[in-house]
């Protein structure tokens, strides 16, 4: 089976059901995800061999990231008026999330790998991935908590900031970044340019608190 081109299409579908919809559950990286995993345990596949096939798209997300600074640019003299609250909004968000992400599976009673992997699961999956080495974590499982963590903030969060009377750009936009790192960004940029800026700020902001906190308590 070709895992490149079923990755590609469970991705096309769901923006095709994303634009029928309208609704913030039908996620396209969901959508992709979980087409992905059902395909992988019916057929018996490793994921050793899905990740060796899909190592070229793999490879885009660090232009991707990068790509994310056109839009910074472009709202520059916005962000430099708006910054105290920005990084305010968005290391009180990653470690809000953090403390959750530590507290609640000592009250699951959830094994130790489990545990030292959710620490980083507010950064994105290529920091958890690193800070895998710190926090004594299987990294694939890291890796795997940080993508599971942001397609829930992404599905979750955009309707429960609209519940709670949460309007403004900025405000929604650091608060889909901060939680929901690349994902919530994705998110956030669906909702307009000023809420994507914000999301690219809040990641960045996660990504530095994360790698900091980690740094802090590996000690």
């Amino acid at each position: 089976m070709n895992w490149l081109a079923l990755t590609l299409l469970g991705f096309v579908l769901g923006l095709w059901a994303q634009q029928r919809a309208r609704h913030a559950l039908v996620n396209p990286t969901l959508i992709a995800t979980v087409l992905v995993a059902a395909a992988l345990l019916l057929s018996g596949t490793p994921y050793a061999v899905y990740k060796a096939q899909t190592q070229s798209l793999s490879l885009l997300l660090s232009p991707a990231v990068v790509a994310l600074a056109v839009p910074l640019y472009r709202q520059r003299r916005l962000l430099a008026r708006q910054w105290p609250a920005l990084v305010i909004g968005g290391v009180t968000g990653t470690f809000t999330a953090m403390a959750l992400d530590v507290l609640l599976p000592r009250w699951l009673h959830l094994g130790r790998d489990a545990q030292r992997a959710l620490m980083s699961a507010p950064a994105t999956s290529g920091v958890a991935v690193v800070l895998a080495d710190y926090t004594h974590a299987p990294p694939a499982l890291a890796a795997t908590l940080a993508v599971l963590s942001g397609l829930i903030g992404a599905v979750v969060l955009p309707p429960f900031l609209t519940l709670i009377g949460v309007r403004h750009p900025l405000a929604r936009g650091v608060a889909l970044g901060s939680v929901a790192h690349g994902i919530g960004t994705a998110r956030a940029r669906e909702e307009g340019e000023r809420q994507g800026v914000a999301s690219s700020i809040g990641m960045g902001l996660g990504a530095l608190a994360v790698t900091l906190a980690v740094a802090v308590l590996s000690r």
